[in-house]
C-alpha cells in the first residue's frame, strides 16, 4: 500500500533479528521503522526492538501492525519502552495517512497528540480490566463444563491413526471458499455476496472479485498451487486438563495436549471451559477419540508471487496470497466435513456452504494459537503426532508459524455440545500448573502466553 502511494519501502522479510532491522534503518537513513507480527511471539520481539531503539538512541518513529497486534498492546507493552512515537496501525489502508502525518511537520503535532491521548486511555482501560474477577484455577476446575459421560453419545471413527492426502484437486475446494475474509484483505468491509450491493464499496468489490475469479480459474486449470493434508483419529481420555492420546490396540500413551481453562468470571457465567472438557475422562470408563489435522494449499504460492513481483505486479502478488489463504481455509472446511462422516455422526448433515461457514454442524476444529488454545508451542506435539512435515511439507518456524503460510492445523472434537470459547486471561496459579504439566519453566510459559496473563510477571 505504501509503495503504491510513492513511498520507498525496504522490505526485510520475516524472522529478522532486531539488530539487522536497526542497522539497516541506519544504513538506509529510514524515516520510519515498521514491524509486523502474525503470531503471539512477535509481540515479545516488538518490545525487544523498542527497547533496543531506546538504548541505541534512535529518534525514528516506530509503526506496529499485524494480525496479533492491537492498539492496546502497543500502548501498554511497546510504547512505554521507547520515548519516540510508537503508533499502532490497524490495517494497511491506515498506513498512508499515518506515514504522511509523521513526515509532514504541520500535521505531525496533532497526530502525535491524538496518539498520546488514545494510548493513555488504552493504558487506563487495561489497568481497569486487570481488576476484573479472575477466579482461582482450583475454583475454575471445580466449576468446569459438565457432561453426563454415562449417557452421552460418543461416536467411534471408522479408522484410527493418520491418513495422508497427497494431492487434493483444487477444483473440489472452490465451492467451499468463504469469500468474505477475502474482501477484508483489501480493507473492503462487507459480507459476500451482499457486499456487491453496498453503495460505497460494491462496485470496487465486484471488480476485485472478478479479478480474483480469473486468477483462481488460472490457478486451478494450470495446477499452479498444490494441496496436501494429513489427518486422523486416536483413542483419547483426559487426566485433569490434559488430553491423553493413546495408540490403537495396546493403549499406550502416544502424547498429551495440556489444555488451558477459562478463569474470567463474567456475569451469568455457569462454567469455566477447557478443551479437555470435551473428551471423556479416564475414570469415566469410556474410550473417547480426538482428531488432528494439518492442511496446506501453499506449495507453489511463492513461485507465483515471485513471478508477479518480477513483473512489478503488486496487485496480483497480493491477490495470489489471499487466494491461497482462502483455498487453505476451504480445504480445512471440506476436510472437516469428510471427517464428520468418517466419525459417523455427520453422515446425514446435508448442509449448504452458507451453513458450513456459519458452523451449523456438530463438533469443532480449534487451532493452536487461537482463543480456545492460545499456546503455539503445542504445534510441536501436533506435528509429531501427524508426522506433518514429512506428510505435507508444512514446516514450523522457530516461532511455530506454519510454512507455507497458506496452511491450517488443529484438533477435532466430536462432543455434541462442543463450542468455541476464549480462554482470555489466566492467573499465575494456572500458569504454574500448566508449566508443570508441560515440563517448561514458568518464565517460558509466561513468554508464550504473554497476551493471556492476568498479572504482570
Amino acid at each position: 500500500v505504501l509503495k503504491c502511494n510513492n513511498f520507498e519501502v525496504v522490505d526485510l522479510g520475516v524472522l529478522v533479528a532486531a539488530e539487522t532491522i536497526l542497522q539497516t534503518a541506519i544504513e538506509q537513513k529510514a524515516d520510519i521503522i515498521g514491524l509486523s507480527g502474525l503470531i503471539t511471539p512477535s509481540l515479545d520481539e516488538m518490545v525487544h526492538v523498542a527497547r533496543e531503539m531506546q538504548r541505541q538512541g534512535f529518534d525514528t518513529p516506530l509503526l506496529i501492525g499485524g494480525a496479533t497486534t492491537s492498539a492496546k498492546h502497543t500502548a501498554v507493552k511497546i510504547a512505554p519502552q521507547f520515548e519516540q512515537p510508537v503508533i499502532h496501525v490497524g490495517d494497511a489502508s491506515l498506513s498512508v495517512p499515518v506515514v504522511e502525518g509523521l513526515l509532514d511537520p504541520e500535521r505531525k503535532p496533532a497526530l502525535l497528540e491524538k496518539v498520546r491521548a488514545d494510548q493513555e486511555r488504552d493504558r487506563k482501560t487495561y489497568a481497569d480490566r486487570q481488576q476484573k474477577t479472575l477466579v482461582p484455577y482450583a475454583q475454575a476446575l471445580e466449576n468446569r463444563f459438565q457432561t453426563d459421560w454415562q449417557d452421552i453419545d460418543i461416536p467411534t471413527p471408522r479408522f484410527t491413526g493418520a491418513r495422508t492426502i497427497e494431492s487434493q484437486p483444487l477444483e473440489e475446494l472452490v465451492s467451499f471458499i468463504d469469500w468474505s475474509p477475502f474482501f477484508q484483505t483489501w480493507e473492503l468491509r462487507g459480507k459476500y455476496p451482499a457486499i456487491f450491493d453496498d453503495e460505497h464499496v460494491g462496485t470496487e468489490a465486484k471488480k476485485l472479485f472478478d479479478d480474483a475469479r480469473r486468477l483462481l480459474d488460472e490457478i486451478v486449470e494450470k495446477k499452479l498451487l498444490s494441496a496436501r493434508a494429513v489427518y486422523g483419529f486416536w483413542p483419547a481420555n483426559t487426566e485433569g486438563d490434559d488430553i491423553v492420546v493413546h495408540a490403537n490396540g495396546d493403549g499406550h500413551e502416544v502424547c498429551r495436549f495440556p489444555s488451558l481453562r477459562q478463569q474470567w468470571e463474567r456475569q451469568g457465567q455457569k462454567d469455566f471451559r477447557s478443551l479437555a472438557d470435551y473428551i471423556a475422562p479416564a475414570d469415566s470408563g469410556r474410550t473417547d477419540h480426538v482428531g488432528a489435522f494439518a492442511v496446506t494449499t501453499g506449495h507453489g504460492c511463492q513461485d507465483l508471487v515471485d513471478r508477479f513481483d518480477r513483473e512489478h505486479d503488486d496487485y496480483h502478488s497480493i491477490m495470489t496470497k489471499a487466494i491461497a489463504d482462502r483455498l487453505a481455509e476451504a480445504f480445512a472446511e471440506k476436510l472437516h466435513a469428510d471427517v464428520r462422516r468418517d466419525w459417523s455422526y455427520g453422515r446425514n448433515e446435508g448442509l449448504s456452504n452458507d451453513e458450513l461457514i456459519a458452523e451449523k454442524y456438530r463438533g469443532i476444529r480449534p487451532a493452536f494459537g487461537y482463543p480456545s488454545c492460545p499456546d503455539h508451542t503445542e504445534k510441536q506435539t501436533l506435528w509429531a503426532l501427524l508426522d506433518a512435515e514429512n506428510q505435507t511439507g508444512i514446516s514450523l518456524t522457530e516461532s511455530f508459524a506454519m510454512s507455507p503460510a497458506a496452511s491450517v492445523s488443529g484438533l477435532y472434537f466430536a462432543h455434541p455440545q462442543a463450542r468455541y470459547f476464549s480462554v482470555d486471561r489466566i492467573t499465575r496459579d494456572q500458569v504454574e500448573d500448566y508449566a508443570g504439566r508441560k515440563g517448561m519453566s514458568i518464565q517460558e510459559v509466561e513468554r508464550w502466553l504473554a497476551p493471556n496473563l492476568g498479572y504482570d510477571p
